[in-house]
């Protein structure tokens, strides 16, 4: 019997798609953004509010005396992170940082947006940023970041700097300083500052 050579053809065809279908099988290794995975809180509050306190020095076991408020935050969603490796928590709607120092002073710094990276303890505030010390000094800028540990603050993005106490308006790029304004250095800076005129004394 002669063999169908068409029949005989159209599988090998068949054959040959099947191997070069096989060949050319996605064996890419994806890396990079490509290969992350989506990445869920492990919890979400709303309302947030968070008290730092801090106990007198050299408190003992007998000793009555209230730890005092050193910070409060607040801010309307937080997200944590806390369960990752790298642990964070985000403040996607905005967070109100309230400190006070020893003198029970108030000083607040509000962002659009902050992280809070656990393991450092460094704020990563960003959007309109807005920090008005208890004397009246107003900070605003993009970015700032606050570490929390040796208190310093610092940022390599803009950033303008009014003192009504003095009279003068500070605008520059890149900075650090410390809390309370008593170490400041700009990187780049350019202002104005209001001089009060002589009365005439005639």
């Amino acid at each position: 019997m002669k063999p169908n050579i068409s029949g005989l053809m159209y599988i090998a065809m068949a054959f040959a798609v099947a191997m070069f279908v096989m060949a050319c099988e996605d064996r890419y290794k994806r890396v990079g953004d490509e290969a992350a995975e989506p990445v869920y809180p492990q919890g979400v509050s709303h309302d947030f509010s968070l008290t730092y306190t801090e106990a007198p020095e050299g408190m003992s076991n007998q000793d009555t005396s209230a730890t005092r408020v050193i910070a409060v935050l607040r801010s309307p969603l937080s997200e944590d992170f806390t369960n990752l490796q790298f642990q964070y928590r985000t403040f996607p709607e905005g967070l109100r940082v309230e400190h006070y120092d020893e003198q029970g002073r108030l000083s607040t710094i509000e962002a659009d947006y902050a992280i809070i990276y656990a393991q450092t303890n460094v704020f990563d505030l960003q959007g309109h940023v807005v920090m008005e010390t208890h004397d009246g000094k107003r900070l605003e800028a993009d970015q700032l970041f606050w570490d929390r540990n040796n208190d310093w603050i610092f940022t390599e993005g803009r950033f303008t700097l009014t003192n009504p106490e003095e009279g003068t308006l500070l605008n520059g790029t890149g900075m650090d300083f410390n809390r309370d304004f008593s170490y400041f250095n700009a990187h780049q800076t350019g202002g104005q500052m209001e001089v009060p005129e002589e009365e005439d004394p005639s």
